[in-house]
């Protein structure tokens, strides 16, 4: 299923992949992505992240950022970590986190007995803790659609994954 078929009203929950598609402009999958988020943004559709899944976003753009500023190909946390002072170069990772909420996207806070949960999942579906906690805020949440275009959570048969493709 792709993002287009979803219908208006239905309520879905934000994988980390689709916001740092959109916020650091991925060349093919930004364009799908933002309208998503345009449609969320105009309330056409519901949607849900996590504190988990932003920590996620900052990290990756972070690291986006890093790279596309300092011309790093590999090992940039290593570098990061070497080099404390390039962090307070970066800004784009910060400002992409603050307008989540303002973009219509509800930030759900995870408990920590979903993290319990979640370990349980991840035994039961093969999958990483991460997307398990997901898997679990969903399943607290009462969500089945997902937007991500990680397909290791089509092993979660109550779950209907949209991605961009």
């Amino acid at each position: 299923m792709n993002f287009d078929d979803l219908r208006a009203g239905e309520s879905i929950f934000l994988d980390a992949n689709l916001l740092v598609y959109h916020f650091a402009a991925h060349p093919a999958l930004a364009p799908p992505c933002t309208a998503l988020i345009r449609r969320i943004s105009k309330k056409e559709i519901v949607a849900f992240t996590s504190t988990h899944m932003l920590s996620e976003v900052a990290h990756r753009l972070m690291m986006y950022e890093a790279s596309q500023a300092f011309g790093w190909k590999s090992k940039i946390v290593d570098r990061l970590k070497q080099q404390p002072n390039a962090i307070l170069q970066l800004n784009a990772f910060r400002e992409s986190i603050a307008k989540v909420p303002q973009l219509g996207i509800q930030v759900l806070t995870v408990p920590p007995h979903l993290v319990a949960t979640a370990a349980g999942l991840s035994v039961q579906f093969g999958l990483l803790s991460n997307d398990a906690l997901v898997v679990a805020i969903m399943q607290a949440q009462g969500l089945t659609n997902l937007a991500s275009h990680d397909a290791d959570f089509d092993r979660v048969r109550w779950l209907v994954r949209y991605s961009a493709q």
